[in-house]
């Protein structure tokens, strides 16, 4: 997180602020005739400028003139500090269903908001920033959000380094089918499926990194229950899809026992590819890095090379 995204960026300071025992009248009166840089909150501050409150603009307009104002205050006053990352303001804002985020100095004074226009810009910046690193392209900065106009120089720059990883893992991918490739010379048929096995593992691997990425940024629930949630649905995919595909294999091949390979195989598969589509973004937000940088090629590798090697296993162990 650098300084550009942090709460403070985005920081409105002419903001509507009133006494918690102010008249609605009174507080609608002082709005007028005055530029604002936000309106999307009235903040409620005591004496010394801390916040105890905040009312949405719409309950101000609707309530009545002799209502104090503290009574239509949100049940709760979310907020955040100057330093905060700008992706945790917009989650929180979302959270609590307003359209503004009040923003405290170190003595908890108020001195600002992020207002709606900026909360949607952090949302549309981490949406393609999150793409550009799925897709294996490096940190977005200003050149990164041009990358279908830059030069075809800069886009190699941008991309190379993760397909590099990838070029590395396919040499990995290789060396294993060579450990394997008497197997393949006696039973033609075990290749047949490697194609789809790899695609099916990738692809649910691939769902479970976007999960994911965004899960460890927006949610609140703890990262052990958003595991637990992946695994029990990569077991169930798993379960259904290598179902299917031991029924395939047998009807088309006639072969019981290396049906079944095909079946555990994408079973297993399936399940350790919702566990590294989780686990390796988790690392590297603990990490402190942005948990996107763990999809994209880095996985897809992992993914792939994991898979070769329980498909042959189960082979081996069972068809052969």
């Amino acid at each position: 997180m650098t300084a550009q995204e942090t709460a403070g960026r985005h920081l409105a300071r002419r903001i509507p602020t009133a006494s918690p025992d102010a008249r609605v009248a009174d507080v609608r009166a002082a709005l007028g005739g005055q530029r604002w840089d936000a309106v999307e909150l009235v903040c409620l501050v005591s004496a010394d400028a801390k916040l105890v409150g905040v009312v949405p603009i719409g309950r101000l307009l609707e309530a009545q003139d002799d209502v104090r104002i503290d009574s239509l205050a949100l049940a709760d006053t979310p907020h955040v500090g100057l330093r905060a990352d700008q992706e945790r303001v917009a989650s929180l804002a979302i959270r609590h269903g307003i359209s503004a985020v009040p923003v405290l100095d170190d003595a908890h004074r108020l001195v600002g908001l992020v207002p709606a226009q900026a909360l949607l810009e952090v949302l549309r910046h981490e949406h393609v920033e999150d793409l550009h690193r799925l897709a294996g392209i490096r940190h977005e900065e200003g050149w990164a959000r041009a990358a279908l106009e830059a030069g075809p120089l800069r886009r190699v720059w941008d991309r190379l380094p993760w397909l590099l990883v990838g070029l590395a893992g396919s040499v990995l991918a290789a060396l294993l089918m060579e450990r394997f490739q008497g197997m393949l010379q006696a039973r033609v048929a075990v290749a047949f499926f490697v194609p789809g096995l790899v695609y099916l593992a990738d692809a649910i691997g691939t769902q479970t990194e976007a999960i994911a990425v965004r899960g460890l940024s927006l949610s609140h629930d703890h990262p052990g229950r958003l595991l637990l949630g992946e695994l029990r649905t990569g077991l169930l995919l798993g379960a259904s899809l290598g179902f299917l595909s031991a029924a395939g294999a047998w009807l088309w091949l006639g072969d019981a026992r290396l049906a079944l390979a095909v079946g555990l195989s994408l079973f297993t598969a399936s399940t350790v590819a919702s566990t590294v589509g989780f686990v390796f973004p988790w690392l590297l937000d603990r990490a402190g890095r942005d948990p996107a940088y763990g999809s994209g090629p880095i996985a897809t590798v992992i993914q792939d090379v994991l898979s070769l090697a329980i498909y042959f296993t189960m082979v081996s162990w069972i068809a052969l």
